[in-house]
């Protein structure tokens, strides 16, 4: 009587475990832009600064884009104090105008709706300590890291690295030269916001060219490894 119920139950068990493998990460094949663990509390900032750059909400995307880009064109062409006084003076004309009318209609109307603005005033926003240690921890963690990797860079662990930043650093003389950091910095938003959407439409393409430069820069690394002192004998030991 033992084996019919066990043979009853294998469906069920097999039904389930298939449907775990495909559940599983890296079980089910998810498209290229699709955000990696999306239902995890941990990775929810990160994906929806992925939704973000991609273009996944038009409009959001649309509001974030052209309000940064303004106010990085007015840092290009006006003092950072002007720039954040005429904000904060926008805005404040922008609640001040809503208030007074608000008032006025409800004065008209002769309604008792109360502040406009109460569902905002009564948000609590106070951060608590725990949540404060948390994100401190999380920095302490990058800090610590950035640390490790510039005396790693700077103490010459590794030659081929550090060579790698100096002559970074040399490219960087001329790009500073031509462009201040406000012009880069619209550069940047400008490439955050077009290189991940055309590469999610080009991905083959691009995979393809750009694997034939890793290899030919793996190569290159490879024949300067070679030939400093030092290197080919600590790849030996």
């Amino acid at each position: 009587m033992a084996e019919p119920s066990a043979a009853t139950q294998s469906p069920s068990v097999s039904s389930s475990s298939s449907v775990a493998e495909s559940s599983a990460p890296g079980g089910g094949g998810g498209s290229p832009g699709a955000c990696p663990a999306l239902g995890t509390k941990s990775c929810g900032s990160s994906c929806a600064v992925h939704d973000l750059i991609f273009w996944r909400d038009v409009k959001k995307t649309g509001f974030v884009f052209g309000t940064t880009l303004i106010v990085l064109l007015s840092l290009a062409a006006f003092s950072v104090i002007s720039v954040v006084s005429y904000l904060i003076l926008a805005l404040l004309s922008v609640t001040i105008s809503f208030r007074v009318y608000k008032s006025v209609i409800q004065a008209v109307q002769k309604s008792e709706e109360g502040h406009p603005f109460k569902a905002y005033l009564d948000v609590d926003i106070t951060l608590s300590s725990e949540a404060f240690h948390n994100y401190v921890n999380a920095a302490m963690v990058h800090i610590n890291r950035a640390l490790k990797l510039i005396i790693r860079l700077f103490l010459v662990e590794d030659l081929v690295d550090s060579l790698k930043l100096a002559v970074f650093m040399w490219l960087m003389t001329y790009v500073g030269a031509v462009f201040n950091g406000i012009t880069l910095l619209i550069l940047a938003e400008l490439l955050i916001f077009s290189v991940p959407v055309v590469y999610e439409k080009y991905k083959v393409q691009i995979d393809h060219y750009v694997g034939i430069v890793r290899d030919q820069t793996k190569s290159i690394v490879e024949k300067i490894q070679a030939k400093l002192p030092g290197i080919a004998k600590k790849k030996a030991e």
